[in-house]
């Protein structure tokens, strides 16, 4: 299981202190997505393709 303790959105690298994050588990790891790539990860998951491993096998909401 990777953790990553550096808590960055997975879209945008922004941490903790630049914006809320909110956590997002996936495949056994854990990750951390802001509240304004939300929508990328429900309506355009294939803009996290190789940011989120196994993105692309997600599909839209």
């Amino acid at each position: 299981m990777e953790k990553n303790p550096n808590k960055v959105c997975v879209f945008c690298k922004r941490n903790e202190q630049e914006v809320p994050l909110v956590a997002l588990d996936f495949k056994g790891n854990n990750y951390w997505i802001c509240p304004q790539h939300i929508p990328v990860l429900i309506h355009n998951p294939d803009q996290l393709e190789g940011l989120l491993p196994g993105a692309e096998n997600l599909q839209a909401g």
